[in-house]
């Protein structure tokens, strides 16, 4: 019995090393430069429609079923997805919008775990056309924080979002 206790202290102690560690934020983003003008580009990136055309997830999976609420392009306007093990379910929120500058929604993860991120664009014209920035943050809680001891979000999400960029280009630039 005393072992057990032992054990389990050990353990314990081992957890809370592993989560004070822990990364407690995290930050993916990627950019690049596409030739098309800002009021074009800004336009197409404020809808949650045709964010799902070059979508690298959508790519994962083109069974996946999404639905829309609200004004697509607007504050408010949420778009709803059930797909594969791959891609799960989730909803993506626009909460804020700045003109031709920033555009940030409310990611909600639904399946197979809950957790909430943001996700942003950050867009300014550049000599040659558009730069665009895509990304997301977040907090890792607990137990969260005791897996990214030993995962980079950065190198696990980065290709997604460079896939995506890249899909973005060749659709924006048709």
């Amino acid at each position: 019995m005393k072992k057990l206790l032992y054990i389990l202290a050990a353990l314990a102690i081992i957890v809370a090393i592993l989560h004070v560690i822990a990364p407690k934020t995290y930050h993916v983003e990627r950019k690049l430069v596409v030739s098309e003008n800002i009021d074009t580009v800004f336009k197409s990136l404020c809808s949650l429609k045709e964010q799902q055309i070059w979508s690298p997830w959508g790519a994962k999976d083109p069974k996946m079923i999404v639905t829309y609420k609200g004004i697509d392009g607007q504050k408010g306007s949420v778009s709803h997805w059930i797909g594969n093990k791959e891609v799960g379910e989730g909803e993506q929120e626009i909460t804020t919008i700045t003109p031709n500058s920033y555009i940030e929604t409310e990611l909600r993860f639904l399946k197979p775990f809950e957790s909430t991120s943001t996700g942003f664009f950050n867009i300014k014209q550049v000599e040659g056309g558009t730069e665009v920035a895509w990304g997301f943050k977040g907090n890792n809680t607990f137990p969260t924080t005791l897996m990214m001891v030993f995962m980079d979000m950065d190198k696990a999400m980065g290709p997604d979002f460079e896939k995506g960029l890249s899909s973005f280009k060749a659709y924006i630039e048709k």
